[in-house]
């Protein structure tokens, strides 16, 4: 497994976000090698941030973990998803965001992330990428095997 975990979000620079991402990683896996792709995709522009997302991907290690967040249906029914292919882990919301990418490293299996073993303890309804797909992101890189983020 490789420690290196990438954020490719539309947070923007100007406010906490991606550094809420970065402590709920660290406090999981606190050697963590994280590299930021981008926080500066068009607001809610999926079709942007699955570009820059699968521009990026192909040129690090096998077994990083990507996490990536420009997620305009946050708060509604749409899934979080963790899907491993055959470089690592792609982890984000189900909103065609990560497929690009993991379409190029030949997608193994896609799982719905809803064990809540590994998320933090508050889930809010807004913050998607603190809650559920950083710290899912971390337990990857710690060797977490996909099949346990599906609650049992």
């Amino acid at each position: 497994m490789s420690r290196i975990i990438t954020l490719t979000s539309d947070f923007g620079l100007k406010d906490s976000y991606g550094a809420e991402m970065k402590a709920a990683i660290l406090g999981i896996r606190p050697d963590a090698v994280i590299v930021d792709v981008t926080h500066l995709v068009d607001k809610f522009n999926v079709r942007s941030g699955a570009f820059a997302l699968a521009s990026a991907a192909p040129h690090f290690p096998d077994g990083t973990v990507h996490v990536a967040v420009v997620d305009p249906t946050v708060g509604t029914q749409r899934r979080p998803i963790a899907i491993e292919t055959k470089r690592g882990f792609f982890v984000g919301p189900d909103n065609g965001l990560l497929v690009l990418a993991a379409e190029a490293q030949s997608i193994m299996r896609i799982h719905e992330i809803d064990s809540r073993r590994f998320m933090l303890p508050h889930v809010s309804s807004t913050f998607h990428g603190r809650d559920i797909f950083a710290p899912a992101a971390a337990h990857l890189a710690n060797g977490v095997a996909i099949e346990s983020l599906v609650h049992k």
